[in-house]
């Protein structure tokens, strides 16, 4: 069976409104597990393919989300690019919690064909002038409790308050310390990893950070559930050994 063959998240017949939405990571690396270069290059390093198929997975989830870092430094859109369009594109989340996503970025200018959900520190008050140069009632900012020690949002409370507006999946595309920290939390359902077959070293950005582990039982679990090549790239998928318990 190849990745695509898998059930689509947006087939589960659980209650959106009460069930905690299903995880995907998404990650697109060298061999060696590196998103970027040192310098932060990182355009493509997956091929033409691959990028295509993961288009087709942000369809297939109700929104995406990206951390602030990611925002900033790639400026991305976070839209699904297909041809034909889907009929509702999925809404883009981003972990922002000082608020540092400024308008004249992609996000901002997209949300009118794409809901903008900025999630953020209670204590920082939203820029609404920013908020002008989008469409009104397209950009939506959700003060979100922090996680304990103040670093970062609460990933979980975040994930009730998706549960709450009838987004029963989400697929986390970057950066590293987001990925890591939906890992650390035990939050991730599923992984669709692309790997394109290529060698950045250790100086290459890597694509999970700190997951801090002192002890291989206290690692991660997932077990491999399909795999196929896709160009040069291979694409493998992922589900967490204890996603049913």
């Amino acid at each position: 069976m190849t990745p695509a063959d898998n059930d689509s998240p947006r087939d589960a017949p659980e209650d959106r409104r009460t069930a905690p939405p299903h995880v995907t990571l998404k990650l697109a690396t060298s061999m060696d597990g590196r998103i970027a270069t040192a310098s932060g290059e990182s355009r493509w390093i997956t091929g033409e393919a691959a990028r295509l198929e993961v288009h087709r997975l942000r369809a297939s989830h109700d929104a995406v989300l990206v951390g602030s870092g990611t925002a900033l430094a790639d400026d991305p859109e976070l839209t699904v690019r297909l041809d034909p369009p889907p009929a509702r594109q999925p809404a883009r989340i981003v972990l922002d919690t000082r608020l540092r996503l400024q308008a004249a970025s992609r996000l901002f200018r997209t949300a009118d064909a794409a809901r903008l959900i900025l999630a953020h520190d209670p204590s920082c008050a939203p820029r609404f002038a920013e908020a002008s140069a989008a469409a009104e009632g397209d950009v939506v900012w959700w003060p979100t409790p922090l996680a304990r020690g103040g670093r970062g949002v609460d990933l979980r409370a975040l994930l009730a308050l998706c549960a709450q507006l009838g987004i029963g999946s989400v697929m986390v595309e970057g950066g590293g310390e987001v990925a890591a920290s939906f890992l650390r939390a035990g939050l991730v359902d599923r992984i669709e990893w692309f790997r394109a077959p290529i060698l950045l070293g250790a100086e290459g950005r890597p694509a999970i950070g700190d997951l801090q582990v002192a002890a291989l039982a206290d690692a991660p679990g997932f077990t491999r559930t399909a795999e196929c090549r896709i160009g040069a790239d291979l694409w493998e998928t992922y589900m967490r050994l204890n996603a049913g318990a």
